[in-house]
């Protein structure tokens, strides 16, 4: 099987635009946080929310739209993107730069693109709401290809010229976790020399609100505090939007551009819980299943491992059964710490950008800390818990992500090991 390497990442998210920004908020666990009214229009509810600067994308009207380079996109092109199509694109954009791959590489056939998207819920009321209008006898014709799921394949694929694997990915919480593994194995295979791996979310009032009817949102309006991980004062989950962006090659691509790989993916895994339609298994069955099938089919031991970033949400429920699953396997020497506490949760697109902290954080050698974690829930006092960021030699790390329908997946990524042998 050919390894693979992660040779560039882009993000747009609340801890900053750009790799620079992103890790020096790591560093200094500075969460991008601020107290927010939704929908914005003086009747709906407060909450705290992730924040995008520098993007300002209110409406579903593009002409509205204010973003770095606004002016460099092609209208017709903005025209088909959703909100988290724009994030997508500059998070994509920089990973590319980053990665320093060719633009004529993108329609060789050899590179391929996946991506986790759940449509945007502001477009397609939007679009529904005008066709009714219209007593049904008119439509946007980009109105399909700017909302629905998909959107954000659809969009990038036909930008980039993209000839080669392209596919979209919808398993709520772990879209972009699969988007991944899938594109690991894609180039593990031989299919493909490199994958493109995008997931964004609007992180607006439509996809955010509707998870109130599940309590599953933080109520807390303290932005220092409402999304702490492993508290025993959590209440919920911290939403946001933004996008992230991970160029992966084949050991033998990289080396012929002569790139210089942030880390490598070791493997994946996945597993159900098979228990509840949107509550995690009491005792983390299937995220412990993942993780054990991760390790086995990487042939890794659990106490070889250095850091998990945990999926752990901030929800009372979710947090307490993933501790379960952690606690249960010999992770001796692990530090454990869920960078939801800086992000809050990107729902389809938390575990790509996930996944890319973690490649930073084994370029950087550090492991973030638990952001505002005072005091641990009683479920983890098993569990080594930072709570500042710690300068270290990372060598191997796990990323955990589950989701609605107990899906759950597990992937392992390495530091590019130094002196290994080039390939032809």
């Amino acid at each position: 099987m050919e390894r693979v390497f992660i040779t560039g990442l882009g993000f747009v998210s609340s801890i900053g635009t750009g790799y620079d920004a992103v890790a020096e908020n790591l560093r200094e666990l500075q969460h991008g946080f601020v107290r927010r009214q939704l929908p914005g229009n003086g009747i709906g509810p407060e909450l705290v929310c992730g924040s995008i600067e520098g993007f300002d994308l209110p409406g579903p009207e593009a002409r509205d739209w204010t973003f770095p380079d606004s002016n460099t996109l092609d209208p017709t092109f903005l025209r088909a993107l959703p909100p988290h199509g724009v994030y997508g694109y500059f998070a994509l954009e920089e990973a590319l730069e980053q990665a320093g791959v060719p633009r004529e590489l993108l329609s060789s056939g050899d590179t391929g693109l996946f991506c986790a998207s759940p449509g945007s819920a502001r477009l397609l009321r939007h679009h529904l709401n005008r066709i009714e209008t219209a007593n049904w006898q008119r439509a946007d014709p980009l109105g399909v290809v700017s909302s629905v799921a998909g959107t954000l394949n659809f969009n990038l694929s036909a930008h980039y010229g993209i000839t080669g694997a392209n596919c979209g990915f919808v398993s709520a919480c772990t879209s972009s976790s699969h988007a991944l593994g899938y594109a690991f194995d894609e180039i593990a295979s031989g299919r493909q020399k490199r994958m493109l791996v995008v997931g964004a979310e609007d992180g607006d009032a439509e996809s955010l609100i509707p998870f109130l009817g599940m309590r599953a949102l933080s109520m807390n309006l303290d932005p220092d505090t409402a999304s702490r991980p492993f508290d025993q004062a959590r209440d919920g989950f911290v939403g946001t939007g933004g996008a992230a962006a991970l160029v992966l090659e084949s050991q033998r691509a990289a080396n012929h551009r002569d790139a210089v790989p942030l880390a490598e993916m070791r493997g994946w895994a996945q597993a159900s819980d098979g228990y509840s339609v949107a509550a995690p298994h009491p005792e983390g069955r299937g995220i412990r299943a993942a993780m054990e099938r991760c390790l086995s089919c990487t042939e890794t031991e659990a106490s070889a491992i250095d850091w998990i970033n945990a999926h752990a949400t901030s929800t009372p429920a979710g947090d307490r059964a993933e501790a379960a699953a952690l606690s249960s396997l010999p992770f001796q020497k692990a530090k454990i710490s869920s960078t939801k506490g800086l992000t809050g949760h990107g729902l389809s697109y938390a575990g790509v950008l996930e996944a890319a902290l973690c490649a930073l954080c084994i370029h950087e050698e550090i492991v973030p800390g638990n952001a505002a974690l005072t005091a641990p829930d009683p479920s983890c006092d098993d569990l080594n818990l930072p709570t500042r960021t710690e300068k270290t030699d990372l060598r191997l790390v796990l990323n955990n992500s589950s989701g609605f329908g107990g899906s759950n997946v597990c992937h392992l990524l390495a530091h590019p090991e130094i002196g290994t042998p080039s390939l032809p």
